[in-house]
């Protein structure tokens, strides 16, 4: 009688136990802060169990057992399915054009800051013969601009933090206009130094609050593409220094130096402050009320586009504690080493031309030798990921 009522029980040894591979909770955790757009794509792996071929019958009778009833099964595929149809609708590409479009205004920053350090070169003939500066004199406009650099790095970190990365910049493109109007007007050496100082300092605070900005912004898998247009784009300014510089005169080149203050001026109206700023400024406590509120917007295609700008960005290595001081040391150790360079590079010439540029390739050796040996691999892993490696 027992056998007639649970054949299953007599007929062959119980089932072996399931193994959940992934739960449906892991599928949709994102690792970084653009992973909860592109995880819905992504179908939900399904419970795979551990057993031989000859009992198939029984496992799929202990699946089906395990199964939610079709009412919460279709609730559930609802769900999903209006959450892989957001981003076909515009919101995963509305997010990632955002994200183009304020990386794109955040370079303006960085085209702005080669400007400053490209002007100086081709300006010297013409400021030389207008105000009778000595080589000397122009060494210090030229090496000016690295003091207000240091100055600019010891606050930007602490800038970022408590204004935020918007106002930020916004702020140093307003310094770095002042400055460049000093310099129009100038009629002397003093407010040359004045004006050269001001640049100095815009230049530093874009030198690290425009890379947090992007770092921020950008998902892991673009972040590396992202944060390397910083670099370019300073490359870029300084080299449109040199070549307009060449046409122009000094007066008519500050007025090509105030453009990237104008377009990163006016395109920061258009771009969002970084979320991951918003959560470390207001506390965890938003930080988990963004989370829940960006994954129900997600399951329920509503406003789907406005999540990138609540959603968790990633940040540099550094952890949100000391983000600011460390990130300020770091960008005032390389104005240190930029004024170093720059003072002394006439007298090292002096010296010996070819022991100068010997002299740099060596230090770009043990640069290479440090990265190799003491610097973590941060390619494809969570900003979290990284942070933790460091602990």
């Amino acid at each position: 009688m027992m056998a007639a009522a649970f054949p299953l029980s007599t007929a062959a040894p119980p089932s072996p136990p399931l193994v959940l591979r992934r739960s449906a909770a892991a599928a949709y955790s994102p690792s970084s802060p653009f992973e909860l757009y592109r995880n819905h794509r992504r179908p939900a792996r399904r419970v795979h169990c551990a057993a031989s071929a000859s009992a198939a019958a029984r496992r799929r009778d202990a699946c089906c057992a395990l199964r939610p009833p079709a009412a919460a099964r279709g609730g559930a595929a609802a769900a999903q399915g209006q959450a892989g149809a957001a981003p076909h609708g515009g919101a995963g590409e509305g997010s990632l054009w955002m994200v183009f479009l304020a990386t794109a205004v955040a370079v303006c920053g960085s085209f702005e800051f080669g400007t400053c350090v490209g002007y100086s070169a081709p300006a010297q003939a013409g400021i030389v013969n207008d105000f009778g500066l000595s080589n000397s004199e122009y060494g210090v406009f030229g090496s000016v601009l690295t003091i207000g650099a240091m100055i600019g790095a010891l606050t930007s970190g602490r800038l970022a933090d408590s204004l935020g990365r918007k106002t930020t910049m916004g702020l140093a493109a307003i310094i770095g206009i002042v400055g460049w109007f000093t310099i129009y007007f100038a009629n002397g050496a003093t407010m040359l130094y004045l004006g050269r100082v001001l640049l100095g300092y815009c230049t530093g605070v874009l030198s690290y609050v425009v890379p947090v900005f992007i770092s921020e912004i950008a998902p892991k898998d673009l972040r590396g593409g992202l944060a390397s247009s910083n670099q370019l784009f300073i490359c870029s300014g300084c080299s449109a220094a040199y070549i307009i510089g060449a046409l122009l005169s000094w007066r008519s080149l500050v007025l090509v130096g105030l453009v990237p203050c104008a377009f990163l001026l006016v395109g920061l109206l258009f771009i969002p402050e970084s979320p991951r700023w918003l959560v470390s400024a207001s506390g965890t406590f938003l930080g988990c009320f963004l989370t829940g509120l960006s994954f129900y917007f997600k399951a329920q295609g509503v406003y789907a586009q406005l999540v990138p700008t609540l959603a968790l960005y990633g940040i540099s290595i550094f952890s949100i504690e000391i983000k600011a001081i460390a990130g300020s040391l770091v960008t005032l150790v390389s104005w240190i080493g930029s004024f170093a360079i720059s003072y002394s590079f006439n007298f090292l010439m002096d010296w010996n031309s070819a022991g100068t540029f010997f002299l740099f390739s060596a230090a770009s050796l043990v640069t290479v030798l440090f990265v190799a040996r003491l610097v973590p691999e941060t390619k494809g892993k969570a900003l979290e990921e990284i942070q933790e490696s460091f602990t």
